[in-house]
């Protein structure tokens, strides 16, 4: 550790410019560049003006937050100049993969961080986002902790890209000290990328409604991203629930709400006193609600997202969304047949952790159909998954799933009870033609149907 005296003067060796630590990237190199809100944006634009000269680099990134596409992908064409791969599908990384140029790497996101530390192709350099350094040489990681130490410490070169905007952090593991640090580089402080949500759609309110009449005062809360958690968030805190706690992946708008109207206390035997989260992502309300607010902890994503942590708090309650189910209770929250949407995440971790929890519940919602690009509809519980599709819950683990015309609890059910179940909750339009597949697949007996 450095004296106080020595700090600036230290400081100013590791001192470069943007263009330097682009300089530094070789053919053959594997880059890290960054997670969440910690996706550098002056590295990568220097990066991309060497566009010309780059071959055979890859660039991987997880749940990269960003304004826009890298620079460094609009400025080149080729795989064999830059690829990309990403632990969990943005916006961004959809137009890249259908450009062929990004893939997704499967993992299930509380190992993550060990996946980089074993990973045999390891990282050259890695590259992210930090706030300014402290009187004591450290820098806060930001609201994006998640798997970054396995990144640090897989990393043969660690260059942090300072940003004066970056929300200051409160939690576990959330400092690097300059000793850690091979070079800085003081960005442009640019405003933090926003990720704001949609207004919730009737649907939406619909779906939220049957969660929330599930959820107790005294329960600890897990919500995804979008409309339908921030939807819940709210009607939540214009309920007569009390006393909510936070233990979530990611951290959202829907818990300044709650925080705001009372109901986000922390009173939880784990972790007690604190929201708890692994990685924020949402509007510049959340930025500053958790810029240097005690309250808030930041914590990896090996402690957020273990099984036996969420499972040793009572009423634990997990809310996320998918893409589709089958009448299995298969559900596929990751891709659209062969197109990968989105990433596996912690949602398996937070549905099997909650329902071991005493008490707790485990909602995984969808809106019963979607319209397709003709006008027509299709039903998003169907007789098997589309050809392609990604299991993200296997039928083993899942518990309820809702729609906007109920909840049905799977857990303990038979593969028929299971499929009545799911048509019941399916779109009216759709359930006849649902019975004769579940029939097709011998699932479905007139003389199984039972009354729930």
């Amino acid at each position: 550790m450095y004296k106080v005296s020595t700090l600036a003067e230290e400081y100013k060796k590791k001192l470069i410019t943007a263009d330097d630590a682009a300089a530094m990237v070789k053919p053959g190199y594997r880059i890290h560049f960054g997670l969440g809100c910690g996706s550098v944006v002056d590295i990568d634009e220097a990066l991309a003006k060497r566009a010309d000269e780059l071959r055979d680099v890859e660039i991987v990134s997880t749940v990269a937050i960003r304004k826009e596409p890298f620079k460094v992908y609009q400025a080149t064409t080729s795989n064999d100049q830059v690829r990309f791969a990403s632990a969990h599908f943005s916006a961004f990384d959809r137009q890249m993969c259908k450009d062929g140029r990004c893939w997704y790497i499967p993992m299930l996101f509380n190992e993550l961080p060990y996946y980089w530390k074993n990973n045999e192709c390891g990282v050259d350099i890695a590259m992210f986002q930090v706030a300014p350094m402290d009187k004591h040489g450290n820098f806060n990681l930001g609201p994006q902790v998640a798997d970054m130490w396995g990144v640090i410490k897989a990393a043969k070169k660690i260059i942090v890209e300072v940003n004066e905007n970056m929300p200051i952090a409160h939690g576990h593991q959330t400092q690097l000290n300059l000793y850690g640090i091979d070079y800085v580089v003081e960005g442009s402080n640019s405003p933090i990328a926003e990720l704001p949500t949609k207004p919730a759609s009737e649907i939406d309110r619909k779906i939220a409604a049957h969660v929330v009449d599930k959820i107790k005062s005294h329960s600890t809360l897990q919500l995804g991203i979008g409309s339908l958690p921030n939807c819940i968030g709210q009607m939540l805190a214009d309920s007569d629930v009390r006393n909510i706690n936070a233990h979530t992946e990611m951290f959202v708008d829907a818990y300044v709400d709650l925080y705001d109207a009372g109901k986000l206390t922390g009173n939880k035997p784990v972790d007690e006193g604190k929201a708890l989260y692994t990685f924020a992502g949402g509007t510049k309300k959340l930025y500053d609600f958790i810029d240097n607010n005690p309250i808030c902890c930041s914590a990896p994503v090996n402690y957020v997202n273990n099984v036996n942590i969420i499972s040793s708090i009572d009423n634990f309650v997990s809310v996320n969304s998918c893409i589709q189910v089958d009448l299995y209770g298969q559900v596929c929250s990751e891709s659209a047949g062969h197109q990968q949407i989105s990433g596996t995440g912690g949602q398996l971790d937070f549905v099997m952790g909650s329902f071991l929890s005493k008490g707790g519940q485990s909602f995984i919602c969808t809106p019963s159909t979607r319209t397709l690009k003709d006008g027509t509809k299709e039903s998003l519980i169907s007789p098997v998954l589309t050809p392609g599709a990604i299991v993200t819950t296997p039928r083993t683990a899942t518990n309820f799933i809702v729609t906007e015309y109920g909840a049905a609890n799977l857990k303990g059910k038979s593969t028929w009870e299971r499929a009545e179940l799911l048509i019941n909750i399916a779109h009216p339009d759709f359930r006849e033609d649902l019975i004769k597949a579940a029939e097709r697949n011998g699932i479905w007996k007139n003389t199984s149907k039972c009354a729930f």
